[in-house]
C-alpha cells in the first residue's frame, strides 16, 4: 500500500506534514526543540518575545546604573559588573540562531509587541537572526470604551503594513476571534501583507482569589471541544483569503487534525496535548492521519484539504446561523419521551 503524501505548504514553506508545534515551554529551549523534531514536528513556533520584557530589562539596567550615582568615588564598586547585564532581546535572538543551527525544520519566531516601533525593530532583529518566518501575536484586550472597532482594525492594518515593509520573511498573524466582522478584517490584513492567519489566539482569563481579593492568572490546558471555533472560521475563510491558514486551540487527536484539514487549514498547531503527553504524541497523531487517509484512499493532504470548507459543501449555511437551529433540535431530540 502506498503511503499518502502528508506534505503541505505553509507561509511558502514546504513542510513534511501538517503537524506544527506551537509556542509553549517545549519550544523555549534546544532540548525541547530537538525532542519535538525527533518526534515528527514539521515546524516549530518559538515562545513570544514580549516588548514588555525588553522594556523591563532596560528599566532594570537604568536602576542599576543610578545606584550609587550620588556617592563618593570610593563607592565605585556599587557599579554592576557587565555580566549582570541582560539588555534587549539578545537571549531570544540567541535561541533563534541556535535553533536554526540545530534543527532541520523551519523555525518560526513569535513577537508580541505593544508599540509600532517595537514591532518593526524587533521583527528586523528576528529576521537577521535567521528565523524562517515571524508569527505576530496580536494579544490585545479592547477594554477602552473610547476605542472603536474601526480604530482597532485600522491600528492592526497599520501594524501589518509597517512590519511587512520592514522584513522580507513571511508574516503570520495570530488573531483573536472577537472582531465584529472577522472575515472582512482577515481579508484586509492579508491585503496589507500578512502571509498567513493563525486561528485563534487563546486568551488566558483571570480569576479572583476570594481570600486575598487579588486578580490571579489561571492557565488551563485546551480540550478538543475548543476546536469548533477555529474549525468554523477556517472553513469560512478557506478560498476567500489569499493566505495560509493555521488552526490552533483544541488540536489533541488525529481526528482533530483531520477535521481542520478538511475545513481548509494548511497546518494544525498543537501545544497543550504535547505538554500533557509529551512530544512522542506527535507520532501517534501522524499515524492516525495516515491510517484514516489510507482507509479512504486519499493520496495526499492536498487532495483532502478544504473539501469540507464552506465553499465546497452542499449546504454553506451549515457554518453560519442556519446551523444554530439544527444544533438545538439535535440536542432536544435526545430527550424526547
Amino acid at each position: 500500500m502506498t503511503m499518502p503524501d502528508l506534505s503541505t505548504d505553509y507561509l511558502g514553506l514546504r513542510l513534511r506534514t501538517p503537524l506544527v508545534a506551537s509556542s509553549s515551554p517545549l519550544t523555549g529551549d534546544l532540548d525541547g526543540l530537538r525532542r519535538l523534531e525527533d518526534a515528527g514536528a514539521s515546524a516549530v513556533v518559538l515562545p513570544s518575545l514580549f516588548e514588555e520584557q525588553i522594556t523591563g530589562e532596560a528599566m532594570e539596567i537604568d536602576d542599576l546604573l543610578e545606584t550609587g550615582a550620588e556617592s563618593f568615588a570610593e563607592a565605585l564598586n556599587y557599579f554592576p559588573e557587565l555580566d549582570d547585564y541582560s539588555t534587549g532581546p539578545e537571549r531570544y535572538l540567541g535561541l533563534v540562531q541556535k535553533a536554526k543551527a540545530a534543527l532541520g525544520i523551519p523555525v518560526i519566531a513569535s513577537l508580541n509587541g505593544t508599540s509600532p516601533g517595537g514591532w518593526i525593530e524587533h521583527a528586523k532583529l528576528i529576521e537577521e537572526a535567521g528565523a524562517d518566518a515571524i508569527e505576530l501575536n496580536l494579544y490585545l484586550i479592547a477594554a477602552d470604551p473610547d476605542l472603536s472597532a474601526t480604530d482597532l482594525e485600522a491600528r492592526y492594518a497599520e501594524l501589518v503594513r509597517s512590519v511587512r515593509g520592514a522584513v522580507r520573511i513571511p508574516i503570520a498573524l495570530k488573531l483573536a476571534p472577537f472582531f465584529t466582522t472577522l472575515a472582512h478584517t482577515a481579508r484586509q490584513l492579508v491585503e496589507e501583507g500578512a502571509d498567513g492567519l493563525v486561528l485563534f489566539n487563546r486568551f488566558y482569563q483571570p480569576d479572583l482569589d476570594l481570600e486575598t481579593l487579588e486578580v490571579l492568572p489561571r492557565i488551563a490546558f485546551s480540550s478538543s471541544d475548543e476546536l469548533r471555533l477555529p474549525l468554523r472560521w477556517i472553513a469560512i475563510l478557506h478560498g476567500r483569503v489569499r493566505a495560509s491558514l493555521a488552526a490552533t486551540t483544541g488540536i489533541h487527536t488525529a481526528a482533530d487534525v483531520l477535521k481542520v484539514l478538511l475545513a481548509g487549514a494548511d497546518v494544525a498547531m498543537t501545544a497543550s496535548v504535547l505538554l500533557q503527553l509529551g512530544p512522542a504524541h506527535l507520532r501517534r497523531l501522524e499515524q492516525g492521519i495516515v491510517e484514516w487517509m489510507s482507509e479512504r484512499e486519499y493520496a495526499s493532504v492536498r487532495q483532502l484539504k478544504g473539501s469540507v470548507s464552506q465553499k465546497a459543501v452542499a449546504d454553506p449555511t451549515a457554518f453560519e446561523r442556519a446551523n444554530y437551529m439544527r444544533t438545538l433540535k439535535s440536542y432536544s431530540s435526545r430527550f424526547r419521551i
